[in-house]
């Protein structure tokens, strides 16, 4: 029996890196595709094949899922959802590619199974979220650009569900966070970049009184939602899932423990975690508590997130630490 072929697209990215670090575990043939070289590692399970490649580029695209039985759907406009706003090339990615990718499965020849194709949501795509757990059955009402191009992008990819061309799975994330040992990628988002504050010794700032809740879900957790799909199509097809923890962390919390765990790594006192005023241009969403309910996938996909928010801010802490020690070695 042939080894199934699984296409990443955007590979080299914060989440993409992590999954094909879990994927390379895996008996499969693995193709990591992105814009530049998506980084693999050493030693793996799979076959892994790296591409470089513009997936705007219909062409390439083509050849980056040929013969793929999944294909994970990674890829977004690098500028996220600020730019989407007055930049022309975040549609063509947000919602462009995924065009091009259902035109070029329909052009497939029929037998088999159709293929699998994963994407990456958000749930911001609701619009102004709900003051209780979200769990998918919210009407959509985007606000952003951004929201709006990733959910026409969804309903391209149900619509092709729809008709047979393939067998769709719209994930809608919340905020993801954490440094794993997989990948070398750093994440941009606000837990980390409050460790990074931490480690110098800066206070850190909060833009209201910390009441607001997050669902935040750490990155290793979020990849093994993404092969939990794999594992257990059939259930999932044809419609969108709200991905979380169900843990709603106050945000003062969350800066708390950063606090602590760079303290307890470091030996050094623990970094204040103080409230300062908003600037005016600041989004109303930074003041809305987003909430979720996992229990509508974890009951169709058999997964659920495993690690605690302590958890994974130790092991960002850790991983943060290790690779500065790493580049100082080499400096020195």
């Amino acid at each position: 029996m042939s080894k199934p072929v699984v296409s990443v697209l955007g590979a080299s990215g914060y989440m993409g890196s992590v999954l094909i670090g879990f994927l390379a575990d895996l008996p499969v043939r693995l193709r990591a595709v992105a814009r530049r070289r998506s980084p693999v590692p050493d030693r793996s399970v799979a076959e892994i094949e790296v591409c470089t490649a513009d997936l705007t580029d219909s062409g390439r695209l083509a050849e980056a899922v040929a013969d793929a039985d999944v294909i994970f759907h990674l890829c977004k406009h690098s500028g996220g959802w600020r730019d989407a706003e007055r930049d022309p090339d975040s549609e063509r990615i947000n919602v462009g590619v995924m065009r091009d990718l259902v035109e070029i499965l329909r052009g497939r020849r029929s037998g088999g199974a159709a293929p699998l194709v994963v994407t990456a949501a958000t749930t911001s795509q609701i619009g102004r979220p709900p003051d209780y757990p979200m769990d998918g059955s919210e009407p959509d009402r985007p606000e952003t650009e951004y929201d709006r191009q990733k959910l026409a992008a969804e309903r391209l990819l149900k619509t092709a569900t729809d008709e047979g061309v393939l067998r769709g799975v719209s994930l809608r994330l919340p905020t993801i966070f954490g440094q794993s040992p997989r990948s070398r990628v750093p994440d941009q988002g606000v837990v980390s970049t409050m460790v990074r504050r931490a480690l110098a010794g800066e206070p850190l700032t909060m833009w209201h009184d910390g009441t607001v809740k997050r669902d935040l879900i750490y990155v290793e957790d979020l990849a093994e939602a993404f092969i939990a799909v794999m594992r257990r199509p059939d259930p999932l097809a044809g419609r969108h899932w709200v991905v979380g923890t169900g843990r709603h962390d106050e945000l003062a919390t969350v800066f708390r423990t950063v606090a602590e765990s760079v303290a307890a790594h470091t030996g050094k006192p623990a970094v204040p975690v103080t409230s300062v005023q908003p600037p005016a241009h600041a989004p109303v969403i930074d003041f809305l508590s987003v909430m979720i309910d996992p229990v509508p996938f974890q009951l169709a996909s058999g997964w659920c997130a495993r690690t605690q928010l302590h958890d994974a801010v130790d092991r960002t802490v850790k991983a943060m630490l290790d690779k500065a020690g790493e580049e100082s070695s080499v400096r020195t």
